[in-house]
């Protein structure tokens, strides 16, 4: 990196987080620490929601979601906008009503001790597992920027957000989120916008489209009711609004947003405006894919886009093999970037025959890129046993390193390290607040003082910070972080979902039942999930509804007279 982006990179870093602080300057008791206090204006709960889902992984993995499959990604978030109506209509007056720190409490007041100490523990599980895969991608970042070693940078990087988390817990997070909401969407816009001009002088915006719509990546709409498609219409619909439901109505690390609202009214607000804005966010990022991928199309990308691995791979035995490969890959671009060429020409001449012709090659050459990449990976895994050969989290830092100009390189690494101290932030505040409030004071501390909480509070946030920071240690394993993030909670969000939902509506259900049923469905998601090819997007729907029929089925059979 050059003097300028170093200059933008810690100067937005240091003004939002000094900025933050001052906000928040003053005493603090365990309950603000925990949960912030109630003064949370509607455009700051809005863009604070958005900001924690959009961790680093959306500004890292989402673009290469884009480049390798396209737009079908967006459909994931089709059931947000009803899933946010619901939770404003039955979800916030209630926590509302009833004060509560974490939404565990809720089921405690509705059923008994043990089912809320089971919610609260799918929670903590599913969260500290994503917040180590969240951890990982701003490591990728460093990593690939600065050319550090990778587990030294997850380790440093971690820490420096765990500091950074205690320092101000729940109060200076959401403070801070606006800004960084704010420096995410206009880094991306810019990021869009150079790309464009970075295309051949033939190649229009319409042209860029139309050159990505041959190859499938306009792909919006899949209406397909196949069960093992992970994106469809359906599956973004029905699973999608059970997964958002559970996320935004029982995920901590989202209810502790909106309940330091100052009214009923405000957090309303704050998740409408994010139900409204988040579809199209999710379009322009991996738009940015899209759009990087057509860049490659015209300029050859490289094989491997991982730069470790590749060097790695040129250090073994397999180095000729690989070498052959990418003089295959090279003579492959040639011959598809000619095609592409021929038919954006073919396009703006309207001479359809020859566009077909071209579009035609185009796909065949194509099909012959994806055969070379999959030998590439293979030969990857053979050469270094135990490395990921997938590479999807690479492209867009290897495209932004490569191709953006001095100053907008420094702008995309601030906007995506913004991105990851958002998200690791509230990740960790939630799973501090959870352990402390739900177990810790509820089982064990239920005497223990103001400052005695708020010491526990942080200690059981550093706690956690280094369990996500072991597991940030294996997620070089996995394939694609943005999925990998959506298929953790997915595992757990259908069945904490459910008892929620029971609670909410199924009156005659006592704890014994819910907690069993919850119990009993937690078990079949996890099957389902190993036994199975059904898309992850279903496991919300499948562990919901069991949990709501069990329970039903359950509460027939048990004695009526016993409270739980």
């Amino acid at each position: 990196m050059k003097a300028l982006d170093w200059i933008i990179l810690v100067g937005t870093t240091l003004a939002i987080v000094g900025w933050g602080t001052w906000k928040t300057r003053g005493p603090r008791t365990a309950a603000s620490y925990l949960r912030g206090d109630y003064e949370q204006r509607w455009t700051t709960i809005g863009l604070s929601v958005m900001a924690t889902q959009a961790s680093a992984i959306t500004f890292l993995s989402t673009p290469g979601q884009g480049y390798e499959d396209g737009m079908r990604f967006v459909q994931f978030y089709f059931g947000l906008p009803l899933a946010m109506i619901i939770i404003s209509a039955v979800f916030v007056p209630i926590f509302y009503k009833l004060r509560v720190t974490t939404a565990y409490e809720f089921l405690e007041a509705r059923f008994d001790v043990k089912t809320r100490l089971l919610g609260a523990f799918l929670f903590l599980v599913q969260r500290g597992l994503g917040t180590g895969v969240t951890i990982y991608a701003p490591a990728i970042i460093l990593s690939t920027a600065l050319g550090w070693p990778l587990e030294p940078t997850i380790w440093g990087t971690g820490g420096v957000v765990i500091l950074y988390t205690i320092t101000g817990g729940a109060r200076t997070v959401s403070a801070t989120q606006k800004q960084q909401m704010v420096l995410m969407l206009g880094g991306m816009l810019v990021a869009a916008v150079v790309i464009v001009f970075r295309l051949p002088d033939h190649v229009s915006l319409p042209r860029a489209i139309d050159v990505a719509g041959a190859l499938g990546h306009v792909n919006v709409m899949n209406w397909s009711f196949d069960w093992n498609d992970r994106y469809t219409v359906w599956s973004g619909l029905l699973g999608g609004l059970f997964l958002q439901l559970a996320y935004f109505g029982t995920d901590q690390s989202q209810v502790q947003r909106y309940l330091g609202g100052e009214s009923v009214t405000a957090s309303r607000l704050g998740l409408l405006f994010n139900g409204v804005l988040k579809i199209p966010m999710q379009f322009l990022i991996l738009g940015v894919g899209v759009l990087v991928f057509v860049f490659y199309q015209f300029t050859a990308p490289p094989l491997v886009f991982n730069e470790r691995v590749r060097a790695a791979v040129g250090e073994t035995a397999q180095a000729g093999e690989f070498a052959a490969l990418e003089a295959r890959w090279a003579e492959v671009q040639a011959t598809k970037r000619a095609a592409a060429d021929r038919f954006v020409t073919a396009l703006d001449a309207g001479d359809d025959a020859a566009a077909a012709d071209a579009r035609a090659v185009i796909q065949a050459e194509a099909k012959q890129a994806a055969d070379v990449r999959k030998q590439a990976q293979t030969l990857v895994t053979q050469a270094l046993p135990g490395e990921t050969a997938k590479d999807a989290d690479y492209v867009f830092i290897t495209f932004v390193k490569r191709w953006l100009p001095t100053g907008v390189f420094g702008l995309l690494v601030a906007v995506i390290m913004a991105a990851a101290m958002s998200a690791i932030a509230s990740g960790l505040s939630s799973l501090g607040a959870t352990t402390t409030h739900d177990f810790y004071r509820r089982v064990f501390g239920r005497e223990a003082s103001d400052a005695h909480l708020l010491r526990a509070s942080k200690a059981f946030t550093v706690l956690w910070g280094l369990i996500a920071l072991c597991f940030a240690s294996f997620a070089a394993m996995i394939d694609n972080l943005i999925q990998a993030v959506n298929i953790l909670g997915s595992l757990f969000y259908g069945t904490v979902l459910g008892l929620f939902l029971v609670a909410f509506f199924v009156k005659w259900v006592r704890g014994h039942a819910a907690f069993f049923a919850a119990l009993v469905s937690q078990a079949a998601v996890i099957a389902v999930y190993v036994l199975t090819e059904v898309g992850y997007l279903w496991f919300n729907v499948i562990g919901c509804l069991l949990v709501v029929v069990l329970g039903v089925a359950l509460q027939a059979v048990l004695p009526r007279s016993r409270a739980a």
